[in-house]
C-alpha cells in the first residue's frame, strides 16, 4: 500500500509509528517552499541525538505537533500528484542535517554524508568499468561481509574473479553463528551497504536468519554466486615476481592464479576454545557458539556456559527459560550501554515509511548513522591529568561510568548480591560495550541462573571446575570464549617477494597501510584487515566500503599497465607509529584491563582504528601515489 492508497486517517496512524526527526526531513523535500521554512525555522525541533533514540528528545507534546504538521505537508504533496520532490541542495541541505541530529554537521563530514544518503539515487562509490580490467583476474578470500562487498565491486568495474568461501554459503559470521539469540548490536538500517540499503527489516537490530538473508540476496542480485567456489579452504598464496602474479592454494589440491588476492576472512571467524585440562573427558557435549551443535536438546539439562562477552549476553536470555540450570561463568563483568528497543520490533508505520515516504529511509540511516560515528572517541581518549586511571580515564569517561552504572544496578533491584558481580570496575569502553535492554541482567536473577566471577581451571566428566576450585555439575558446556582476533588471516601461509612469509613479517604485531597493504607483499590487500575494527561506534560496513574504496584504486592503477602495487616501507611505517600512537592514547590501551580480546600477549592493541571514521574515509577515497610503490 504506496501512499495515494491511504485515507487521511490510515496515513496519521502510520505517522505514530516513525522516526520524527526523519519525517520532519522527509517533508522539507515534499513541502512547498513556506513547509520547508516552517519546518526549519520552526519550533519544533529535535532536542538532541544518541545512539538508538529515534524521537530526538522531543517532548511528547511536540511529537504530536510535528506529525500533524507533516500530515499536512504529506496530504498536501499527495492532492499535487506526488511530484518528483524537488533537490536540496547547499546550505538548505546542511540546515536538513543539523536539524536530524540537532547540532551542526562539521564541513569535514558532509561529503561524507552526501555519499551516504544518496539523495540522487547514485551509488558514487560504484567504480565505473575499467579499461584493462579483463587482463587482471582476481582471487577473493571468504563471501561474508566484506567479500561479497569486494565481488559486487569487481564485477562493477569488470574484473574477472573467483571467491573460495569455506562454509557452504555466503554470509560469514552470519553463516556461521546461529546460536539463539544471535542478533546485530548496529541498527539494522545502518548495518547494511550503502547501494542496498533494506526497507524490509522486521527489527530494528535483526537476528540472524534475516541478515543471513539479506546478505544472500545481496549476493543473488548482484550475481556473486557463479563466482564462488563454496566448501574451499584456502591454505595459502605464493607471490611469483617473475610473472607477477599469485599462486593461490586450495585444500581440495587444486591452485588459482590472480593478478591480485583480496582477503576478506575476517576478524572474528577462528573460535578460541581454551586448551583445558579434561576437555576430552567430559562426557556430554560441549560446543563453541560458532559452531552450535542444533542436535543437542538443552531442556531440562544442567548448562554449563563458559563466557559472557558479546555472544554470552545473547544466548544467556534465550535459553535461560529452557534449561534446567545455567551456570555462568565469567571472568570479568562487562560495561552495557542501555538500549531499551533492542528487540524492538519495526512497527507497520515505520515499515511503510521506509518503503514509500520519499527520502525517509534514507535520513532514518543518517539519523542511526551520525551520532554512532566518531562521538565515542571522545569518551575513549586518556585525559593524563585524570587522577583515577584505574577505573576512569577522563571527566567525559567517569560521567559514561556513572550512567552506565546506574543503569546495570537497576536492572538487578532486589539483588544486592549481584552488584558487586556485574559492575565493572575497570574503566568503560575499555572492552567491547555491549548493549543490553534489562533482558541479560533479568536473566541473571532467575532461580535458575547462577553467575560466576571467575576463570576455568578444567574439566571432568561430569562438569567444569572454576579457577576457585569450585565444580559445577554440567551435562552440556558451551564455549561462548570468543575468536582468535590476533591471528589474522590464519592458518593460511602468505608468502610475498624474496620469500617473505607474512606471519614472520608481523610477528606479534600485525599491521598493514591503511589496515589494507603491506610491503613485500605486491597486489595483496586486506579488507577488515589489522587496525580497522571499529570500537568507537559506527559500522563496520561503512568501513570495509571505505577499505573497498582504496583497493579499487590501486586494481585501477594495475590496470593501467603496471605490474604491480605496494606500499612504500616509509608509508607503511609511519602508518603503524600514527596508529600505536594514538591507541596508546585510548581507554582500549589501558593497563587496568584484562582479558580484553583487543589487546595481544604483550598488552599492545592491533586490531582497532583509533580514527574518526569520517577522516578514515578521507584518506581511503582514493590511493595517494606518494604512499605506493609502482612497477
Amino acid at each position: 500500500m504506496d501512499q495515494t492508497d491511504l485515507t487521511d486517517e490510515q496515513l496519521a496512524a502510520h505517522l505514530e509509528d516513525v522516526s520524527v526527526p526523519a519525517l520532519l526531513a522527509s517533508c522539507v523535500h515534499l513541502g512547498t517552499p513556506e513547509q520547508r521554512r516552517t519546518i526549519l525555522d520552526g519550533p519544533l525541533r529535535p532536542a538532541g541525538a544518541m545512539l538508538n533514540e529515534y524521537q530526538g528528545y522531543m517532548a511528547p507534546e511536540d511529537l504530536a505537533a510535528a506529525r500533524a504538521l507533516a500530515l499536512e505537508v504529506v496530504t498536501g504533496w499527495r492532492a499535487r500528484g506526488c511530484p518528483t520532490p524537488s533537490p536540496l541542495t547547499g546550505p538548505e541541505l546542511e540546515e536538513v542535517m543539523a536539524l536530524v541530529v540537532a547540532q551542526e554537521v562539521g564541513a569535514e563530514y558532509v561529503p561524507m554524508v552526501l555519499e551516504e544518503l544518496a539523495l540522487d539515487g547514485a551509488d558514487t562509490r560504484a567504480p565505473e568499468p575499467v579499461p584493462g580490467a579483463a587482463d587482471l583476474p582476481v582471487v577473493v578470500i571468504g563471501a561474508g561481509m566484506s567479500g561479497l562487498l569486494a565481488a559486487v565491486r569487481l564485477g562493477e568495474a569488470g574484473y574477472p574473479y573467483v571467491v573460495v568461501e569455506k562454509n557452504a554459503g555466503v554470509g560469514g559470521t552470519w553463516f556461521e553463528n546461529t546460536y539463539p539469540g544471535a542478533r546485530v548490536d548496529v541498527g539494522s538500517h545502518f548495518y547494511c551497504y550503502s547501494f542496498e540499503p533494506s526497507d524490509h527489516w522486521t527489527e530494528y537490530f535483526a537476528q540472524q536468519p534475516e541478515l543471513l538473508a539479506y546478505f544472500e540476496r545481496v549476493a543473488t542480485d548482484h550475481g556473486v554466486l557463479d563466482h564462488v567456489r563454496f566448501g574451499t579452504e584456502v591454505l595459502g598464496a605464493t607471490w611469483d615476481d617473475a610473472t607477477s602474479t599469485w599462486a593461490v592454494h586450495l585444500d581440495d589440491g587444486s591452485t588459482l592464479t590472480a593478478r591480485a588476492v583480496i582477503s576478506a576472512v575476517g576478524l572474528l571467524s577462528r573460535p578460541h576454545v581454551p586448551d583445558l585440562p579434561g576437555a576430552e573427558e567430559f562426557a556430554g557435549p560441549a560446543f563453541h557458539t560458532a559452531r552450535w551443535d542444533h542436535d543437542v536438546d538443552l531442556a531440562g539439562k544442567d548448562v554449563v556456559m563458559i563466557g559472557a562477552g558479546a555472544t554470552g549476553f545473547q544466548v544467556a536470555p534465550a535459553i535461560a527459560e529452557t534449561v534446567g540450570s545455567l551456570t555462568v561463568i565469567q571472568r570479568t563483568a562487562q560495561w552495557m550501554f542501555p538500549n531499551p528497543g533492542y528487540h524492538d520490533p519495526v512497527g507497520p508505520g515505520a515499515r511503510w515509511a521506509l518503503e514509500h515516504l520519499p527520502f525517509y529511509a534514507r535520513w532514518f540511516r543518517f539519523l542511526i548513522m551520525f551520532p554512532g560515528t566518531d562521538t565515542g572517541l571522545v569518551a575513549a581518549q586518556v585525559d593524563p591529568a585524570w587522577e583515577d586511571q584505574e577505573h576512569s580515564v577522563s571527566e567525559i569517561n567517569d560521567l559514561v561510568r556513572t550512567m552506565f552504572t546506574e543503569w546495570i544496578v537497576s536492572q538487578v533491584d532486589g539483588r544486592p548480591d549481584l552488584v558487586d558481580k556485574v559492575v565493572p570496575t575497570y574503566p568503560p569502553t575499555g572492552k567491547r560495550t555491549l548493549q543490553d535492554n534489562g533482558s541479560w541482567l533479568r536473566t541473571l536473577t532467575r532461580d535458575n541462573v547462577e553467575l560466576v566471577r571467575s576463570g576455568v581451571s578444567r574439566l571432568t566428566p561430569s562438569g567444569v571446575v572454576d579457577s576457585d576450585g569450585v565444580e559445577h555439575p554440567a551435562d552440556v558446556v558451551i564455549w561462548a570464549t570468543g575468536f582468535r582476533a590476533n591471528d589474522y588471516l590464519a592458518p593460511m601461509r602468505v608468502v610475498g617477494r624474496s620469500g617473505a612469509d607474512l606471519r614472520d613479517t608481523w610477528g606479534t604485531r600485525p599491521r598493514a597501510h591503511l589496515g589494507v597493504t603491506v610491503p613485500d607483499f605486491p597486489n595483496f590487500f586486506m579488507l577488515y584487515g589489522p587496525g580497522t575494527n571499529l570500537a568507537s561506534g559506527g559500522s563496520i560496513i561503512l568501513a570495509t566500503e571505505c577499505e573497498t574504496s582504496y583497493v579499487m584504486g590501486c586494481l585501477a592503477l594495475l590496470a593501467e599497465g603496471r605490474a604491480s602495487v605496494e606500499p612504500t616501507r616509509a608509508a607503511y611505517d609511519a602508518w603503524y607509529e600514527k596508529c600505536q600512537a594514538e591507541l596508546r592514547m585510548t581507554v582500549w590501551a589501558s593497563p587496568h584491563i584484562e582479558h580484553n580480546y583487543y589487546t595481544n600477549d604483550d598488552g599492545e592493541v592491533h586490531v582497532l582504528n583509533p580514527f574518526r571514521i569520517v577522516d578514515y574515509w578521507a584518506w581511503t577515497r582514493r590511493p595517494d601515489p606518494a604512499d605506493l610503490v609502482l612497477r
